[in-house]
């Protein structure tokens, strides 16, 4: 018995003919290449002239008002020296993260230029993936620092980079048209707010609201951009970059956002001075290594290795990142509530509420994981869900099944619903004793509605 349906299967290497207009002609190649060295030692030269104010600034304790990003307020540190360790410890870490960072920055952007030079947009991608390690120093350097002018540049390239690269992926055209016109404000407006902050021509609240808009207005018009592609326009590769691209982004940025939301619902965790804030505050400041993710992410979307994984991926992280939550807001319910109800009948510690709500989480476990991974499959893959129903069905049928007439009704409809072919034949080889050929069974769907 064969099974033919006429449409082939998508694989990973299908390619538009758009996709490939977009190679860059072998001559320019070694050209290119260079350009991407020099930028590399041009970069990695800011950087590590950089990297001497930054240590400093590190271990200098913010005693004013407005502390540098990552930099240590007072109450921090005493936290750290709480646990044995100094600001130069602090320092330490940081800069190692950031090297981390910057290391795999490279590495990747290495890779995909040994790999996919011969793509517009691997080759830009590359290209953003050079400056983004790096400016993580050169951002937050002092005003008066030696290497200001440099860093500035650094700064506005890495940030031209990177609106470029959203505007143009993951097919390296502008799509809408009208983008590149976006982009040109775009570069109009960083000009005097990267270079130029403290001009007298410049208004007095640049140093909060107008830098803050601006970068605001960005990221909501290159969402959009990139809903508009990915509903309208992306075919099925180009749809699996850009979900790995937005996995890369949304971690850190959840887990980021979420902490911060976190001030809002308890005010004592935004307040330096309060026993938990300080420790809070240097907890979410660690959150820069999730920075990780986001190279890794345009690393598998350009090599274009394994893009279907994500599928499973994102599953897994919805699936464990809910039952994480719902599990720890359990058992924080169970040993606030069990307190309350043993209180008088046990010892006042809490020992035997936290041994019960242990138990409970233990036997929550897996239930609650199968409910959560049912209801996700449901909302968020339903045509995969709803196949292998299908599937599951007709395999308990088919044990039961004796009529050819029947299985062969059943095996057409299950292949339509699930995989939904242009055409669907089915052939069966007659018996050997039989010399008859029979006619083929065949179901075409009908046409859509329009």
């Amino acid at each position: 018995m064969n099974l033919q349906p006429v449409s082939t299967p998508t694989t990973g290497n299908d390619e538009r003919p758009d996709e490939v207009s977009t190679r860059v002609p072998r001559r320019w190649l070694v050209f290119v290449r260079g350009v991407w060295l020099a930028l590399v030692i041009l970069t990695l030269a800011i950087f590590f002239a950089s990297l001497p104010v930054y240590l400093a600034q590190l271990q200098t304790i913010c005693t004013g008002t407005v502390c540098t990003y990552l930099q240590l307020s007072p109450e921090q540190a005493e936290v750290l020296e709480g646990f044995g360790l100094s600001p130069g410890d602090y320092a330490a870490y940081t800069i190692t993260l950031v090297l981390a960072i910057t290391v795999v920055c490279l590495m990747v952007s290495m890779l995909i230029i040994w790999r996919r030079s011969d793509d517009r947009m691997a080759l830009l991608v590359a290209l953003m993936l050079v400056t983004f390690g790096p400016i993580l120093v050169p951002s937050i350097m002092p005003a008066n620092s030696p290497v200001q002018v440099p860093n500035e540049c650094l700064n506005f390239l890495a940030l031209t980079l990177l609106v470029l690269v959203f505007l143009l992926f993951p097919s390296g055209r502008f799509v809408p048209s009208f983008t590149r016109w976006i982009f040109v404000v775009s570069l109009v407006v960083q000009v005097p707010t990267i270079f130029f902050p403290h001009a007298p021509f410049m208004p007095k609240i640049y140093a909060g609201t107008l830098g803050y808009f601006v970068l605001v207005g960005e990221v909501a018009f290159v969402v959009a951009v990139q809903l508009y592609r990915y509903r309208r326009v992306s075919s099925p590769l180009q749809r699996q970059q850009t979900k790995w691209v937005v996995f890369g982004i949304a971690v850190p940025m959840t887990i980021y956002l979420g902490g911060t939301a976190l001030y809002l619902i308890f005010p004592a965790l935004a307040d330096p001075s309060s026993p938990s804030g300080a420790p809070y505050q240097l907890a979410l400041n660690t959150s820069i290594c999730l920075l990780l993710l986001i190279p890794l992410s345009f690393g598998f979307a350009m090599l274009r290795n394994r893009l279907w994984d994500i599928d499973v991926l994102i599953n897994r992280t919805l699936v464990y990142t809910t039952l994480t939550a719902s599990l720890a807001l359990v058992y924080v319910g169970l040993v606030i509530g069990l307190q309350a109800l043993l209180r008088g009948l046990i010892s006042p510690d809490n020992s035997v509420a936290i041994v019960i709500s242990t138990l409970a989480i233990a036997a929550l476990f897996q239930p609650l994981r199968r409910r959560i991974q049912r209801i996700i499959d449901r909302r968020f893959y339903r045509s995969k869900y709803d196949a292998a129903k299908t599937v599951a069905a007709f395999s308990a049928s088919l044990r039961q099944e004796v009529d050819l007439e029947q299985l062969r009704e059943q095996l057409l409809a299950v292949v339509q619903e699930t995989m939904q072919p242009a055409h669907v034949s089915l052939w069966l080889r007659p018996p050997e004793h039989d010399g008859k050929q029979r006619a083929p069974w065949g179901a075409t769907p009908p046409a859509p509605l329009t």
